[in-house]
């Protein structure tokens, strides 16, 4: 038994709310959503390494149950946070930020490569520019809006542009000289992701993680053959489970070092769950959005 300082939430678990999402089934009712929260066990089970009792932890309730007070989960799915790392931040780096560990590691990013991040005022996005930049590559951030274009600039990317308007993959590729990105991360799908596949340079990476659009980006590879570009699609996701603790150990310890910084964009008490929700579904939000109980 975990007693919840926090509660996480991913854009997945909106669709999954809504009953639109195409990898899980509809809920049933009565359903509490939530599948990560952060706090200190308070109590444990039969079989349960003691030492569990009184730990800080993130604990894994499965894919319900999260937006409670105390949320139940199986001592195998408990992660251990270190002492000097706040539960927010450290929520957001075992979610997000392994995730982004994942999808970097997997399109090997190079110094010196120009970097296309897609919805890079997000969650994992800001944390995809934070690593993509630690790497040595040069940044192009993309976003919907003012306000998060400040913060993909603040984050350290070379080039913040609103995918919103005409000519943003032209702006793409007068950055690049000319020849579009060396990798691109696609976390929004759709008209977006198309558009953001057709700059991505011969002999480049173009890495699916999300479909805020709705879609999927989908690609025909004869036609990425054609071009020697290197589609990693979304499918690769289903592959991570194997090592999402030790990226989010990593992505913890370059936090408690000062090197990587989740952005919290907005935080709500339980009782506010549903404008949480809000904020997701229609694009306000930036960065992590929590619920701090």
């Amino acid at each position: 038994m975990v007693d919840v300082a926090v509660a996480g939430m991913t854009f997945v678990e909106t669709q999954i709310r809504r009953g639109v999402d195409k990898w899980h089934a509809k809920p049933s009712l009565p359903y509490v959503p939530g599948s990560l929260v952060a706090g200190r066990v308070s109590s444990i089970g039969p079989g349960v390494d003691p030492d569990w009792l009184g730990r800080r932890v993130i604990a894994a309730t499965g894919e319900t149950g999260g937006f409670a007070e105390k949320a139940l989960a199986e001592a195998k799915d408990l992660f251990p946070v270190p002492d000097s790392l706040p539960l927010p931040e450290a929520i957001a780096l075992h979610s997000d930020g392994s995730t982004a560990q994942g999808l970097v590691e997997n399109a090997a990013l190079n110094p010196g490569e120009w970097v296309l991040i897609e919805a890079a005022a997000g969650g994992v996005g800001s944390l995809l520019v934070q690593l993509a930049r630690a790497a040595g590559a040069h940044v192009i951030g993309a976003a919907r809006g003012a306000r998060k274009l400040d913060l993909i600039r603040t984050l350290g990317a070379d080039l913040a542009i609103d995918y919103t308007t005409p000519e943003w993959t032209k702006h793409v590729r007068e950055a690049t000289g000319g020849a579009g990105p060396d990798v691109v991360f696609d976390g929004v799908g759709g008209q977006i992701g198309r558009a953001a596949f057709d700059t991505t340079a011969r002999g480049g990476r173009f890495s699916v993680h999300g479909a805020s659009s709705g879609e999927p980006t989908s690609i025909d590879p004869v036609e990425a053959r054609s071009r020697n570009v290197h589609v990693l699609g979304i499918e690769q996701l289903f592959a991570f489970a194997p090592n999402m603790k030790r990226w989010a150990e990593q992505m913890m310890s370059q936090a408690v070092a000062g090197l990587i910084k989740p952005v919290i964009g907005q935080t709500f008490p339980l009782n506010r769950a549903a404008e949480a929700h809000a904020a997701i579904d229609n694009r306000t939000a930036m960065g992590k959005t929590l619920l701090l109980i």
